[in-house]
């Protein structure tokens, strides 16, 4: 465990809000960099009991910082759309999975044996403002103590002055069931990316698998809505997948996960003030077209500690995001607001008609403008024509428009 503080009035390089996965991953990245060995650090968070209650997925080639607590890869990837199955080899990427509770683990032991470098406070942050001689930022608590840094990062999560009228706000919401079977009935290779052969309801909806061995599984059943629904609804959803493609043999539940991702195109700016930066989430770290965080939450560290370590400052443009790439997702997010049906056709248009690697390069927002191009030929024009032109009104579609 970190030290505890227990000065009145702290001074530090880095002042950390939030000991979550974004916040951590920045002390990680900074605990690794041996030309900021001499910065000292300090981690606020209200809780240092960490519960090993989820798990992050992404998509790598070669080795992570965080490969040693991999809790499973895999080599092969499928979709599945009523009337259509392709599987694809996804060399020379790997699909990864990371749990929570290792994770955490994991970081903890690296910065406590840092400890002159890294400090852990429990406390809850209120407010956060530039210091009055323009040369840092100060954090103030609940209790009122006040906490000085040259740089703040904030990971707390964003609260959002809505504008409907404005901006798309939907939830990516599901329910996970980590089963055990009695028989191999599954392929601890092949993930399950999408199985879209489930009722649409006039959304999109779809079932994720994730096998660990032959008897093994996490199945989650989710949904991209305005609204989450009542979890006996996920769970009708998952018993009746699973009777249906297990072919009736029995299964046991031994754990489970639920969550909401908020997906919206409102603006969540990189960072507040000049001392003051965003983190995770706050920072627009979640794609909001698929909610996919953490492999974004690691460049995006990366590219702080580099610029930290290299200039003593972060970088200008603290997350490198293209402008392009934030127009591919509100235009999904328009369709999935409009049609959420109609996004099952999509991504069968898109796994159909490109290689993996690209559609990987696409989410990563690494493509290039011929790449680009490549991507949105594959794909039906209609329902993105209809997006564009919303776009251009300055004002979200709806389904009760059309």
């Amino acid at each position: 465990m970190l030290p505890s503080a227990v000065a009145p009035v702290l001074e530090f390089d880095y002042l950390i809000v939030g000991g979550g996965a974004s916040g951590l991953s920045l002390a990680y990245h900074i605990a690794q960099e041996p030309r900021l060995a001499g910065q000292r650090v300090l981690l606020v968070e209200p809780d240092a009991a960490k519960a090993d209650d989820r798990t992050w997925r992404y998509w790598a080639t070669g080795e992570t910082p965080f490969s040693a607590v991999e809790a499973h890869r895999w080599e092969r990837l499928v979709i599945r759309t009523p009337g259509f199955e392709k599987v694809l080899q996804l060399a020379p990427y790997r699909y990864r999975m990371v749990r929570a509770g290792e994770f955490y683990a994991f970081v903890q032991a690296a910065l406590a044996a840092r400890p002159q470098q890294f400090v852990r406070l429990a406390g809850s942050v209120t407010a956060l403002a530039e210091a009055s001689d323009g040369h840092g930022a100060v954090a103030t608590l609940a209790d009122g103590q006040q906490l000085t840094a040259r740089y703040v990062f904030d990971s707390r999560l964003p609260k959002l002055a809505r504008n409907p009228a404005r901006h798309r706000y939907l939830e990516q919401h599901f329910l996970g069931w980590e089963i055990e079977t009695d028989e191999d009935v599954f392929d601890p290779n092949t993930v399950q990316f999408m199985d879209f052969r489930v009722p649409q309801h006039q959304q999109t909806r779809f079932v994720y698998a994730l096998p660990f061995s032959p008897r093994r599984a996490l199945v989650e059943f989710t949904v991209f809505s305005e609204r989450v629904l009542q979890k006996a609804e996920y769970e009708a959803e998952l018993r009746a997948y699973l009777a249906g493609h297990l072919g009736g043999l029995p299964y046991r539940v031994v754990a489970e996960e639920g969550g909401s991702i908020p997906m919206t195109d409102h603006p969540l700016p990189a960072r507040l003030s000049a001392h003051i930066l965003h983190l995770g989430t706050r920072a627009g770290r979640s794609k909001p077209s698929t909610g996919y965080t953490f492999a974004r939450v690691q460049r995006h560290s990366a590219r702080l500690v580099a610029a930290l370590a290299a200039t003593g400052h972060p970088p200008a443009d603290a997350t490198g995001d293209r402008w392009q790439f934030g127009l591919f997702d509100t235009l999904l997010l328009d369709i999935m607001q409009r049609r959420g049906e109609s996004v099952r056709d999509i991504f069968r248009q898109l796994f159909e008609r490109n290689p993996v690697q690209r559609i990987f390069r696409f989410l990563d927002e690494e493509t290039s403008w011929i790449e680009n191009l490549q991507i949105m030929n594959s794909v039906s024009p209609g329902p993105f024509m209809r997006s564009i032109g919303q776009v251009l009104r300055g004002r979200p579609g709806r389904r009760n428009e059309e």
